[in-house]
């Protein structure tokens, strides 16, 4: 297998340093014109990646930002999209979004975006370690729902904590047998609340699962998955699910089973999407702030963008438990059901 170039070789191939290749591809501080050219030079005759980024980003602006998601669709993509759409606007950018949608050269979708715009935004697993490096060398990069990787700026929603809280409300409902529906091992932020949830288990002296069970982040994902889980021999009496859209299809799955929510299964969801208040019973959920993470995300782009922010900056939004019916909380008398104090 061949090995793709890096920063490193476009540096070693027009002997010049790393910092050199970095301002060159990045616009940064001004490098004389020969040395720009040897670089680019090398860098077109290595091969590299970014090679037809490489004189717009030192020469000029895009007046525009480029954004990719995994995907495009469902209540959660489109509040985070929401927000950073109004708050870049505002800021004076366009914005080209992309979803990788899974496809194996996501990588190469992500760098040809990176040649038309000032600044990308990659959410969660879009791109890998490797590229998001690169990328962070050349220009400024924001990872929305993912850890930080090399000098990339982060926005992140709190997830730990609140998952520790919520597992162990339903624990205080009396439930030991409680599954969790959702895959870590896709998503940074599930991976998070795995951790907070199987915390909660261990504090109460429950045993947690051995895995959680893997489910993909739509709501047929949830109607089918749950469907199999409720069917076990001794089947859980509470399902934690990674997102709303999981929860609304084990609601359908507990339906077509006859299990009544809450009294025989209880389910929470996470994001609070605008229908989570609407579902019968309504659910118990964790709120994000999904406008504010993609406005943040926005603003933040824009700073590094004007040179403005240091370089690795992270920003941390707080998440809200919201609970309503579907753990077992019941409203007093005259209260809203949609919307409860804890119990």
């Amino acid at each position: 297998m061949s090995v793709r170039p890096t920063i490193y070789t476009v540096a070693s191939h027009a002997g010049v340093s790393i910092a050199t290749v970095s301002r060159v591809l990045g616009g940064g501080a001004p490098v004389r014109e020969r040395t720009a050219q040897r670089v680019l030079a090398s860098a077109r005759a290595v091969g590299y990646r970014l090679n037809g980024t490489a004189r717009a980003l030192a020469t000029r602006r895009h007046g525009a930002i480029g954004v990719v998601f995994p995907n495009l669709s469902g209540p959660y993509y489109a509040g985070v999209i929401m927000g950073l759409e109004e708050a870049a606007q505002a800021l004076g950018q366009s914005v080209l979004i992309a979803g990788t949608h899974g496809r194996p050269d996501a990588d190469d979708l992500v760098s040809d975006l990176a040649s038309r715009v000032d600044g990308l935004v990659l959410f969660g697993r879009t791109a890998s370690d490797g590229l998001v490096g690169e990328l962070a060398a050349a220009m400024p990069i924001v990872l929305l729902a993912r850890p930080q990787v090399a000098a990339a700026r982060t926005v992140r929603a709190e997830n730990r904590d609140a998952a520790r809280a919520l597992a162990a409300h339903l624990v205080g409902h009396g439930h030991r047998r409680i599954a969790f529906l959702g895959d870590p091992g896709s998503s940074p932020d599930a991976a998070e609340r795995w951790v907070g949830f199987l915390e909660a288990l261990r504090e109460a002296g429950i045993r947690p699962p051995r895995s959680a069970d893997a489910c993909g982040f739509r709501e047929a994902d949830g109607e089918q998955v749950a469907a199999l889980v409720l069917r076990r021999r001794t089947p859980p009496t509470a399902l934690f699910c990674a997102n709303d859209e999981i929860a609304m299809g084990a609601y359908a799955a507990a339906a077509a089973i006859g299990l009544a929510v809450p009294e025989e299964v209880a389910i929470t969801g996470w994001d609070d999407v605008p229908v989570a208040r609407y579902l019968s019973p309504p659910l118990t959920t964790v709120r994000q702030p999904l406008l504010e993470l993609g406005a943040r995300a926005a603003e933040l782009l824009q700073a590094a963008i004007d040179g403005e922010e240091e370089t690795g900056e992270a920003a941390t939004l707080e998440t809200e438990l919201i609970l309503r019916e579907s753990c077992g909380c019941r409203p007093p008398a005259g209260r809203d059901a949609r919307e409860l104090e804890p119990c």
